[in-house]
């Protein structure tokens, strides 16, 4: 699979070399390069260099990730389980769940396993795989997100009309929409960044592969391109992001306006779950790549990564089943009926 990978970026772009000398050791700071554009293995930032802290990071993120293990593996077995629950609402949280437990297995596992065996490096092979994956599911998580928002727009607002505004096929056509549009912009950024000769070195200040850190060690005005790139994605996003808010407006609206206190309150119940995800997901994500070069450090962005790429996927099966009754019954009864089956 490698070297297939690698065979594709060759082709897409003739920059791409893989006669590229090895690093030193694990534990180079740099590797210097020439007039070459192609590195064997990347160096990732550490936490700490004190094996003492390593270890406590490498239990810390294995509970984090067991959590949400957990949490979404427990939703996307519920809702596939529970013929109640199988509507348009619940069909994207569970590829909702899907896609969290994706992206969270990108970077953690490699974390984990570079803090308990006291490494730094990734190959550039794993780099790549980081790097398409990342920007696959966070992208198609991100288009997700605005589809659930107009969800519960067209249940709120146009509550008779959502049959046939979200039917089966217009739901499955949707969530393959949010999963294209993550595969389309892995591969033009991963393709591109890819190409780009780097020969400032091999050290990431990132602990996991990150395209804004990559771009950092290119020695070419290339470069342009990826940032570009990164425009267009920004604008694609912010977009997303004023359907959201435009969309909410009128939810609220329309739930203010519901006479009895149990209407409003089951819809409250629905929407403010997936207000909290989207507010998480877009505040840690965009004061991550966004934030004044003047505050940036690598502790910092070290600590803003963790909030945008571990801790969404993490929690968000605690925020969906605090306030949604009908998922904590469904859960419930799935695991009592699991334990009385043993």
């Amino acid at each position: 699979m490698r070297n297939s990978l690698f065979i594709f970026f060759r082709e897409v772009s003739p920059n791409l070399s893989l006669a590229f000398p090895p690093c030193t050791g694990p534990h180079a700071h740099r590797q210097q390069m020439s007039n070459s554009s192609s590195i064997t293995q990347f160096l990732l930032l550490p936490f700490t260099d004190t094996r003492e802290l390593q270890l406590l990071h490498f239990w810390l993120f294995l509970g984090i990730y067991l959590a949400a293990l957990l949490g979404n593996g427990l939703i996307i077995t519920t809702i596939a389980w529970d013929q109640h629950l199988h509507t348009p609402m619940y069909f994207f949280l569970l590829t909702l769940a899907l896609l969290d437990l994706g992206a969270i297995s990108m970077t953690v596992p490699k974390f984990m396993a570079n803090s308990l065996w006291d490494s730094r490096v990734i190959s550039c092979a794993g780099c790549a795989v980081q790097v398409v994956f990342v920007c696959f599911l966070f992208g198609a998580e991100y288009s997700l997100l605005t589809i659930i928002s107009y969800d519960r727009y067209v249940a709120i607002c146009k509550p008779l009309r959502y049959g046939t505004l979200l039917g089966s096929r217009a739901c499955v056509h949707m969530a393959a929409a949010a999963w294209a549009t993550g595969f389309l912009n892995a591969l033009l950024h991963t393709a591109n960044t890819f190409s780009l000769p780097l020969c400032k070195g091999n050290a990431l200040d990132q602990f996991f592969c990150e395209i804004p850190q990559i771009l950092k060690l290119s020695c070419s005005h290339s470069y342009l391109r990826e940032t570009g790139l990164l425009v267009v994605s920004v604008c694609l996003g912010f977009g997303c992001f004023v359907f959201i808010v435009v969309s909410y407006v009128q939810i609220f609206r329309a739930v203010l306006r519901i006479p009895s206190e149990q209407g409003r309150h089951k819809a409250f119940s629905t929407c403010l779950p997936h207000l909290a995800v989207v507010s998480l997901f877009v505040s840690t994500g965009v004061f991550a790549h966004l934030k004044p070069p003047s505050i940036s450090s690598p502790s910092l962005d070290l600590v803003v990564s963790v909030l945008y790429s571990v801790v969404p996927p993490a929690v968000n099966p605690l925020i969906y089943s605090m306030r949604n009754q009908e998922l904590k019954d469904a859960v419930w009864k799935l695991t009592t009926g699991f334990l009385l089956n043993l």
